[in-house]
């Protein structure tokens, strides 16, 4: 009984010190968890618009990716090399050749297509897609990046080459972009509804006026305005040259309507040697929302973030039951107008977690943290750029600080003597103060404490803050083999290691 008051007071005196002075609580126990640093980042369970670039120390930093294009309802085609086995991340399109490597010296993302010349990526679109589909066009555009090695002539970017039939003639058509003296040249070959009866080819050609210098990041868009006719195409969001295919060439012409023959493979950097990156078809004509444009594009090679930023989520990760997390510390670099937020939650159990659920708490770098406790913690980011698009912030390591509660030594000396039916387990109070209670592990063979017959349940039986117990509904001749562990007065999910183990053999009478 004394003993038992006094392990109270002290529960109570802990339980008082520990809310006026958590600090030093979580000095006692402190621990820490890494994220990033010179281990680098691992796999998140989300992100969105983040890249990995260099940090302090030369360590890998998480980071805004410049210009990322993301899918939406008018996407017919996305090819941003982001997963390995499959440059395309969007559209009814499918892989017929692809000599195309993968490199990570990019603007945009982790990765970018690399083509060594002759090859390139050959695709096939299904029903429905542009390109894979016969008749009207409707509006369009054609948008990627490139970083050409040398932009010798006669280098192709894209290739298109199909037929239609003009009246009762067979009509060759092309849509292609080549290199001509360093500037990209679209030819465009009988793609309108107005080519009947020709006996020559309807070419039209759109030249770009910008030299394009190896090694240098550049966007290029060629848009088609089905409501007014309009050709254009446009670099690092300038337009470069136009042509309005109309009755008399001007806006205000009888529109022709685009119209593709058989479907037939789009080609992809068949011959070049470079770079290439974030290719996209849209079923709209270029605009300034949603594309690069002259204000947000910049100087040749020189990319801009989104204002709307980025964003990642950790894994779960796993720590201690009844752990609290007392401090998130970021090791970063956030330029002037830019900023970084933190959010954490935390949850014994992760697998019914939604995206609201457990509510996230935000959290600021280097300030104290309450109210997060479990066995699991997650961390989010949102990251975002200047007024600009300059500038981006980068993190380049995240350190949880956090306790947990220790695990209670087991009882020293325990006993079990045999009755009836019956098996009474016996043990002192383990000498660790924060032992709160105890569990009894029992089963029929030594180390595995599976038993499922005794009348008072399953092993282990929290029998509470007690020094014996007795096991009843035992098969009389049968050895049984028990072992206590101790479980902490801060919280019973944490249970220490295991005592020594005995064994007794329950007898119809003692021989």
């Amino acid at each position: 009984m004394k003993n038992n008051i006094r392990k109270l007071l002290i529960f109570v005196a802990f339980l008082a010190w520990a809310g006026f002075w958590g600090g030093c609580l979580s000095c006692l126990f402190a621990k820490e968890v890494v994220l990033g640093g010179k281990e680098g980042w691992k796999e998140f369970q989300s992100q969105k618009n983040v890249t990995t670039g260099t940090g302090r120390f030369g360590y890998p930093c998480i980071e805004l990716a410049p210009n990322s294009f993301e899918a939406d309802e008018e996407t017919d085609l996305l090819i941003d090399f982001e997963n390995p086995k499959n440059p395309i991340s969007d559209g009814n399109y499918t892989i017929k050749r692809n000599s195309l490597k993968l490199s990570n010296q990019t603007k945009m993302e982790k990765q970018a297509g690399l083509s060594r010349a002759p090859g390139g990526l050959s695709i096939s679109g299904g029903k429905g897609s542009l390109f894979g589909t016969e008749g009207l066009t409707g509006s369009f555009t054609i948008e990627f990046w490139l970083c050409p090695s040398v932009a010798e002539n006669g280098e192709t970017i894209f290739k298109w080459e199909s037929s239609k039939i003009v009246g009762k003639n067979l009509v060759y058509q092309l849509l292609n972009a080549s290199f001509i003296k360093g500037h990209l040249e679209w030819s465009l070959s009988n793609l309108f509804d107005t080519d009947r009866d020709i006996k020559d080819s309807h070419d039209i050609i759109l030249r770009g006026r910008s030299t394009l210098v190896p090694d240098t990041w550049s966007t290029h868009a060629l848009s088609y305005n089905a409501d007014n006719g309009c050709l254009e195409y446009i670099v690092n969001g300038v337009t470069e040259d136009l042509f309005y295919y109309t009755s008399n060439g001007r806006e205000d012409g009888e529109v022709s309507l685009m119209q593709l023959g058989t479907p037939s493979e789009v080609m992809f950097c068949p011959n070049y040697t470079g770079k290439i990156d974030d290719i996209r078809i849209v079923r709209r004509s270029y605009s300034v929302q949603g594309f690069q444009s002259a204000e947000n594009a910049g100087a040749v090679g020189h990319v801009q973030y989104v204002p709307a930023g980025g964003s990642f989520i950790t894994k779960p990760i796993m720590v201690s039951t009844g752990s609290k997390l007392n401090s998130l510390v970021a090791e970063m670099n956030v330029p002037s107008q830019t900023a970084v937020l933190f959010f954490v939650r935390s949850g014994e159990n992760y697998y019914n977690w939604t995206d609201t659920y457990p509510e996230w708490k935000a959290v600021e770098s280097g300030r104290d943290i309450d109210g997060v406790t479990g066995l699991y913690f997650q961390v989010a980011a949102e990251l975002y750029p200047d007024g600009s698009g300059e500038h981006t912030p980068s993190i380049t390591q995240i350190k949880l600080d956090y306790y947990e509660l220790p695990e209670p030594v087991p009882p020293f000396v325990v006993n079990a003597v045999a009755g009836n039916g019956t098996v009474m387990v016996s043990w002192n109070y383990s000498v660790d103060d924060t032992a709160g209670g105890y569990y009894v592990y029992y089963g029929t063979r030594p180390g595995e404490y599976l038993g499922r017959m005794a009348v008072e349940g399953d092993s282990p039986i929290n029998v509470g803050n007690t020094t014996s117990f007795t096991l009843t509904g035992l098969e009389n001749g049968k050895i049984y083999y028990f072992a206590v562990a101790a479980w902490s007065a801060y919280d019973d999910r944490v249970v220490g290691k295991l005592s020594k183990e005995v064994f007794a053999r329950p007898l119809a009478r003692l021989k």
